[in-house]
């Protein structure tokens, strides 16, 4: 669940009352654009994509207008631009028009819940405006504090002179830092980054640090996200009816993360776990039709829901359901398996049989009950299935899960569909 861009950054940036540039939407006039160009000499103009998307400056997806001519030219060429990072390709859906903000020092500023320390931790450095992993680390401070006194501002100022920082900028950034804190603590931020943070200088020449770029992501399980009022859409990745139906249910205890990998996928897996959904992604490859994580201890209602959503759009050209997740610490193996179990029986009495291979693996409480619905469900249901306990290595079940897919698409999706009764039905291959 990630913000990227100031278009909402501005907003969520009011709460912490630090300054943010002019912004423009997408329906801004001709009258407007060409007023904001006049009184700052120049706009940026930035594609609005969903989640947290980077490396745009370096794709060369930010442009820069003088006069209203080139900005509505950059609006054509980035409204609905792609973007490749990674393996991650996502597609804007508009633009904002942002002041330019004149300034001598950039600054970087993050706050993380950082797994080395545990605890908050504040990243700084005075040398903003690109990749942190490309600066000296003698330039970048990265600071543990106490969550119970929050960021208070001598370790903001401890952390600017030992990085060396220019003295001008050390006092407005004493004053300002420490505001987003709050911001992060009070809505259930995982992290929160702005760069770059600008130094603007007044009539006098005193600096103002003014946010030029905005990224956090949010703990989904903290419901104090909630008091923003952010539109749903925004934490889906896309914009197919599959990835829109999951995205509801955010709302919902446990975790709802899904994309799609491959629409001509053969093997469905519902996954549990972050770690377990990296691991099966990178194995099946473009064999998988999605990527998720289905975790945080879904009650029943959730599960059986989402299970529903994903067996609609995608079982019919599935040849295996693949079922995998690592041993869990709180998750109720036995509520989740239930309800895909229910959700399963469902799809078939009202869309009719299809042939379909059952693999699952899984570790936790009541394993052993939940093993045993999705065994009674499958043999009733006359689907062949191979079940996996804590004790059988992830790799190991997802090598199988991919042999299972072989022998589906050798012959046995027909074998399966005459065990069924029914006509054999070509999937993807």
């Amino acid at each position: 669940m990630n913000v990227n861009g100031m278009k909402y950054g501005a907003h969520l940036l009011r709460f912490a009352d630090f300054p943010t540039p002019e912004i423009l939407g997408s329906d801004a006039s001709e009258e407007e654009i060409r007023d904001l160009i006049e009184r700052h000499g120049a706009v940026f103009v930035k594609p609005v994509f969903k989640g947290g998307v980077g490396k745009k400056g370096k794709a060369g997806l930010i442009g820069r207008a003088k006069d209203l001519k080139t900005a509505l030219a950059e609006k054509e060429r980035l409204y609905f631009v792609e973007h490749r990072h990674g393996n991650q390709v996502s597609k804007s859906n508009g633009v904002t028009f942002e002041a330019a903000v004149p300034a001598e020092h950039e600054i970087y500023f993050s706050i993380t819940d950082s797994t080395e320390f545990r605890a908050p931790t504040m990243t700084l450095t005075h040398m903003g405006g690109m990749d942190i992993e490309e600066l000296d680390k003698s330039l970048v401070a990265r600071v543990p504090f106490d969550p119970l006194t929050g960021l208070k501002a001598f370790v903001v100022a401890n952390a600017l002179a030992d990085i060396g920082a220019p003295k001008q900028v050390i006092s407005p950034l004493v004053q300002h830092l420490p505001r987003l804190w709050e911001l992060y603590h009070d809505f259930g931020m995982t992290t929160l980054e702005l760069n770059p943070i600008r130094m603007r200088p007044d009539r006098r020449g005193r600096l103002t640090p003014v946010a030029c770029d905005f990224k956090c992501g949010f703990d989904r399980d903290d419901p104090r996200w909630h008091r923003l009022n952010l539109p749903l859409h925004l934490f889906a990745t896309d914009y197919s009816d599959f990835e829109q139906e999951i995205n509801q249910l955010r709302t919902h205890q446990g975790q709802s993360d899904v994309y799609v990998i491959n629409e001509g996928g053969t093997i469905l897996a519902p996954t549990f776990g972050g770690g377990a959904n990296s691991l099966v992604t990178e194995m099946l490859g473009d064999d998988a039709i999605i990527s998720s994580d289905f975790g945080g201890n879904p009650p029943y209602e959730k599960m059986k829901t989402v299970a529903s959503i994903c067996f609609k759009h995608w079982l019919r050209q599935s040849n295996v359901l693949f079922i995998i997740g690592g041993k869990s610490n709180n998750t109720d193996i036995f509520e989740t398996f239930r309800a895909m179990s229910d959700a399963l029986r469902e799809h078939f009495a009202s869309h009719g049989p299809t042939p379909l291979y059952v693999v699952a693996g899984r570790g936790g409480p009541n394993l052993v009950r939940g093993l045993g619905v999705l065994r009674d469900t499958c043999e009733a249901l006359g689907l062949p299935y191979r079940l996996f306990g804590f004790d059988s290595a992830m790799s190991e079940v997802v090598d199988y899960a991919r042999e299972a897919n072989e022998w589906m698409k050798a012959g046995g999706r027909d074998a399966v569909a005459q065990r069924l009764r029914i006509a054999p039905a070509a999937s993807a291959a």
